[in-house]
């Protein structure tokens, strides 16, 4: 008989998903010897014994491995035999350089709802069950490799009961860290009126009590804080909305299951393979009829989500109405994390606050999701996706830190093919979200022991990012917004050579100091030449025309017809009296505070206006939602338009829209197909076959969709995002990609 020994490294997501016990009960079932570790690389495994057992191991090592692990690289090597006598787990090393990926927070399992919800089972209605298959990771995780005395977990010894099933080969939370019961594990404490007024069950049912009394209620989760109400109870709705300090940006809503939300939604067959995957993200579904008015107001679509965590489904379980489950913060402040700072945060805009003593490492927002051009687009990739790697069909040639924009801002970490992009921070313009940046940075450079060799930020000069890179002790370089746009859709679909980069938002720095936003860039990953870009216009007043469409549509008026639009009778126009009008026409005329645009986000924004749809914005994006949700995809045809030089002439577009203006369906319509248009006539002159579309423009859907029906039919390949978001929540990948290729 001829015995062999292998031994083999693993790289991937292979700790946290029960990797180990796997290999365990693998090689004991075929009588092999050796052992199984974490290290600071993944999985080390070595085997010996009969040759043929050690090929199959080999083989069911892939074909049988844990569903949630992922096997991105393997190293395998035939040594003597050693003439080991068993097979066991041995303890985690710490050696050597961090490359082992670290598991997402995982959807609770179906083996582990059927204990949660079965009287007779030790963890019935206990809000923390989990195994080797589901619970948190990211969020617990303090350091690698992925052992509980590297969690927040270990504060919790587990009980007689708990540690034999985790050190029972057969028992599924053989060696799952985050293992405990009722008895030994994390608590509930519901908090009210300044104090802590009951704990464990009482506290679930206290909380059950007031979500049906109409109450608003704070429940810590699994990345941070939710604020909890009934979505079909308007007055408590609109109260949540008041104290939040949040007018009319929609509230995601989490429903008990595909039954309930198909009372209330519509999804599509893609839209539910969505809302039941393990990463449980919000997904933004067409509504069938109301909740209460205030969840979404004035918009088709809602954002729904299914329960992912064992609280989630015990408190939709013991209600029978859906839940808004809003990040517990203040409006544009980060999701609360920490026991304290909800009691401090929340105490005003909660009744009360349902607390547990498993700290939360890290924040993690909810994942969000919209169906864009047949394809599903994140809109935010947080949690359940992250810390998951972009894998490049290249290596990089340096360690990078790539610290994204200020807007949806996500940063990344990259090196040799991977890239790792953070959890949503979202919008750096207040102190607490940049310290929260910063303190993010720090902690994922740390979890990796990552020393960046270059730092990558934006070129605007007033960025947060691009300053705080700008402190750190390494060398730094700027990109170009837009390309960071376009290398960011070109990496995660691994494309090659040159392409048109089609890449349309609302505000970017631009090499020749206007605000770009309406660019067709010839792009590489290491450099781009500006093709084509939308004619210029002045934002009326700067940063406040972001919050007023009506001035937008001011400024592309007074470009059009000068002083007589002061008398004319249109919505842009009315939304200011007299004497606001002739001001802002001084101001328009002498330039003050006027910086140029080429923005396709903005010019959405005045379409709103002028059609008389949205006149002022209390969300982004607001106004170019409420466009796209009127889009009647029976209107075939589209606006004339001019192409002189490099420039689009935005000029009759408009003069298009006012002649429609009474009728907006029409006139959206036709916007956005001659938008589409626009595209097709630009891709014919700049004769790359492949076209990339990116920017947070492209998260409409009928404009993607009409981009993609015209360039196919012309022999284009058209290429969008799947991986990252299209908006500023994914330049952070393209960034690191550009700081990994550039010969410095």
């Amino acid at each position: 008989m001829v015995y062999k020994r292998a031994k083999i490294s693993l790289k991937g997501l292979v700790q946290g998903v029960g990797f180990r016990p796997f290999v365990y009960r693998l090689a004991t079932a075929l009588n092999l010897k050796g052992f199984v570790l974490n290290d600071g690389k993944g999985v080390l495994i070595e085997v010996e014994g009969n040759e043929n057992k050690v090929a199959l191991f080999l083989k069911r090592l892939h074909t049988e491995k844990p569903p949630n692990a992922r096997i991105i690289s393997q190293e395998l090597e035939f040594l003597p035999p050693k003439g080991y006598k068993n097979f066991e787990i041995k303890g985690s090393q710490r050696n050597g350089e961090r490359e082992v990926l670290v598991l997402p927070d995982l959807a609770t399992c179906e083996d582990c709802l059927t204990e949660l919800f079965n009287p007779a089972d030790r963890r019935y209605m206990y809000p923390f069950i989990n195994c080797t298959n589901c619970g948190p990771r990211f969020t617990i995780i303090e350091s690698l490799p992925y052992d509980r005395p590297n969690t927040s977990m270990k504060k919790f010894k587990m009980c007689p009961a708990c540690l034999r099933e985790y050190t029972d080969p057969k028992s599924r939370r053989f060696h799952a860290q985050p293992n405990a019961c009722k008895e030994c594990g994390p608590q509930l404490y519901y908090w009210e009126k300044g104090k802590i007024t009951t704990q464990r069950d009482k506290a679930f049912e206290k909380l059950i009590e007031e979500l049906k009394r109409g109450k608003i209620v704070a429940v810590k989760g699994i990345g941070g804080f939710h604020l909890i109400c009934n979505a079909t109870d308007e007055k408590v709705v609109s109260l949540l909305r008041e104290r939040k300090k949040r007018r009319e940006k929609p509230f995601a809503v989490m429903f008990r299951d595909l039954d309930q939300l198909m009372e209330y939604a519509n999804p599509t067959q893609l839209e539910k393979a969505l809302l039941i995957s393990p990463e449980r993200p919000i997904v933004l579904v067409e509504k069938r009829k109301e909740l209460a008015p205030s969840v979404a107001p004035k918009l088709k679509k809602v954002g729904a989500f299914l329960p992912y965590s064992p609280l989630h489904h015990m408190i939709l379980r013991a209600v029978d109405f859906p839940v808004v489950a809003t990040s517990a913060n203040l409006s544009e402040e980060p999701i609360v994390k920490d026991n304290e700072e909800a009691i401090s945060k929340l105490k005003d805009l909660a009744d009360a606050i349902v607390l547990h003593d498993r700290d939360i490492v890290r924040r993690c927002d909810d994942s969000v999701v919209k169906v864009v051009g047949g394809v599903p687009l994140y809109i935010r990739r947080s949690r359940g996706v992250v810390p998951s790697p972009i894998l490049l069909p290249f290596r990089l040639k340096r360690k990078v830190l790539a610290v994204g924009g200020t807007l949806k801002n996500t940063f990344a970490i990259a090196w040799n093919d991977k890239v790792i992009l953070s959890q949503h921070i979202g919008d750096i313009e207040n102190l607490s979200t940049l310290k929260v940046f910063e303190e993010s940075v720090k902690d994922l450079m740390n979890l990796y022991d990552f020393v960046p060799d270059l730092v990558v930020c934006d070129m605007h000069p007033r960025y947060e990012t691009t300053r705080f890179a700008k402190t750190l002790p390494y060398k730094v370089i700027q990109m170009q917004h837009h390309h960071a746009h376009a290398v960011s859709c070109m990496a995660e679909n691994g494309l090659q050579g040159e392409v048109l980069a089609v890449t349309w938002d609302g505000t970017g720095f631009g090499l020749d100091k206007t605000v770009w936003g309406g660019e067709f860039l010839i792009s590489t990953y290491t450099s781009f030449r500006r093709f084509f870009h939308f004619k210029n216009f002045k934002l009326l007043g700067g940063e406040k025309a972001v919050k007023e469409p009506a001035r937008v549509a001011l400024s592309l008026l007074f470009e059009l017809y000068g002083e007589k639009v002061l008398s004319l009778d249109l919505p842009a126009v009315k939304f200011y009296n007299s004497t606001e009008r002739r001001l802002l026409y001084k101001v328009w005329k002498v330039g003050f505070n006027n910086p140029l645009t080429s923005s396709v986000g903005r010019l959405f924004d005045g379409v709103a206006s002028l059609l008389g749809i949205c006149q002022k914005v209390s969300y982004e994006g607001e106004a170019a939602m409420l466009v796209e949700d009127l889009y009647d995809p029976s209107v075939r045809d589209f606006y004339d338009f001019i192409l002189e030089g490099d420039q689009v002439d935005w000029k009759p577009i408009i003069e298009g829209i006012l002649k429609d203006r009474k009728d907006p369906p029409k006139a959206v319509s036709r916007f956005i197909n001659t938008l589409a248009r626009i595209v097709l006539e630009v891709a014919l002159k700049g004769e790359r076959e492949k076209v990339c579309l990116s920017g947070g423009v492209m998260q409409n859907d009928p404009l993607v969709r009409k981009i993609k029906e015209l360039l196919t039919k012309e022999g284009f390949k058209v290429y969008t995002h799947q991986k990252v978001p299209s908006g500023d929540g994914g330049i952070s990948l393209g960034q690191a990609v550009f700081g990994g290729l550039i010969d410095l």
